[in-house]
């Protein structure tokens, strides 16, 4: 597959990319094309690495945003949601978890997301849309996690991480579980932390990164981690969270992130792209240069805007092609006529409207969502079936 005239983020020209075999082959001014590739030719985009959500609950995509007032922490959130919303939440838990995962897959494919870290029990995942990574360990929360002491630092032969959210809170008690989280790390395990809003710098260097989600944060606790200071001494990373707390829409998590301004929009993107790849240890993804797995994304490019302002003017209908692993999984109906008249079957995929903007993605996506709605008629998708 060669893709054509691509404003890729960070190179500074015009440039093409042949994929060949999974991999990113050649990136060039121009791409001798034989008779047997699929090219397709843009005008006015940008292209990234496909993007690595380092924290969702992929079963839990299907729920509105749940809260009724700014919370001290994520006990009372919870304790207050499960007695206020508590005939919200059993409508939505009718739905089979596995259609409720395979929403959580899509919700991320349609965001431009290629691999994407899940956050709590292993689940039993088979899709080919886009990488669910789960080589870590997960402990839910110090104070949530009945048994995370013993499993933190059972004899381990693997040194896979330890991911837990921390220091989910604006009050005192939140700072302190941080503490007791770190005191009981006797096996000096690897520690990944998730949201750290009342985290300080101090604890933050005990942990190789963070994972920051503003979106979240806000809408729970109308504060967010102080990243300006604690990314001096751990890596940040970006995850969107769940539906619960969190936009369905990156692009706009990533706009309230940048209004923040504890993070330079270069940090910001690294977040997404090469910090995850070195902290997951995913090194064939994170970057678009030769050799590379050919997990990757082009969009619109806006107006008169340099390729990384662009990015951060994106929203979900401006996505025009998602690669993962060579394949394409998402395209917009602008490209239905070059491939057409390539012979390239879409007989797999299906149609959906974001915003108006016709996009076509691998897989049936509105019998699954006609099937969902038949456990929950109430349930509102951010896509309409076209």
């Amino acid at each position: 597959m060669i893709l054509n005239n691509l404003d890729i983020i960070g190179q500074g020209k015009k440039q093409c990319i042949r994929l060949a075999d999974n991999s990113i082959r050649e990136i060039t001014d121009e791409v001798q094309q034989s008779v047997n590739d699929l090219a397709l030719n843009f005008e006015n985009a940008i292209a990234f690495p496909g993007l690595i959500n380092s924290h969702d609950h992929l079963d839990f995509n299907c729920f509105p945003r749940l809260g009724n007032h700014r919370y001290g922490n994520y006990v009372d959130w919870g304790i207050d949601i499960h007695s206020q919303n508590k005939e919200q939440i059993k409508k939505v838990l009718k739905i089979p978890q596995e259609l409720r995962i395979k929403w959580g897959i899509y919700k991320n494919l349609l965001n431009g997301i290629t691999t994407v870290v899940n956050h709590g029990a292993k689940l039993d995942v088979e899709n080919d849309l886009i990488s669910v990574f789960q080589e870590c360990h997960s402990i839910h929360s110090v104070r949530l996690d009945k048994y995370w002491k013993i499993r933190l630092n059972l004899p381990r032969k693997d040194r896979l991480p330890f991911v837990s959210h921390v220091g989910e809170g604006t009050d005192t008690a939140s700072n302190s579980e941080i503490n007791e989280l770190l005191r009981w790390n006797i096996s000096r395990r690897e520690l990944i932390g998730v949201h750290g809003v009342s985290m300080d710098k101090k604890q933050a260097a005990k942990f190789s990164a963070l994972v920051w989600s503003p979106d979240s944060n806000f809408f729970l606790l109308n504060k967010t981690a102080s990243v300006d200071e604690l990314k001096k001494h751990c890596t940040i990373l970006f995850g969107t969270d769940s539906a619960l707390t969190g936009s369905w829409n990156l692009f706009e998590q990533l706009r309230i992130a940048r209004a923040t301004g504890m993070a330079s929009d270069e940090e910001i993107y690294n977040m997404l792209t090469t910090s995850p790849a070195k902290i997951w240890n995913l090194k064939d993804r994170g970057s678009i240069e030769q050799g590379m797995r050919a997990d990757l994304v082009v969009a619109k490019q806006q107006d008169k805007l340099m390729p990384l302002d662009s990015f951060f003017n994106l929203n979900p209908e401006d996505i025009l092609l998602v690669v993962t692993e060579g394949d394409i999984k998402l395209f917009d109906e602008s490209l239905i006529q070059q491939l057409k008249d390539q012979h390239y079957s879409t007989n797999s995929f299906s149609s959906i409207l974001i915003n108006k903007a016709r996009k076509f993605v691998k897989g049936n996506l509105p019998e699954m969502m006609k099937m969902m709605e038949s456990y929950n008629p109430e349930i509102l998708f951010p896509v309409q079936v076209s």
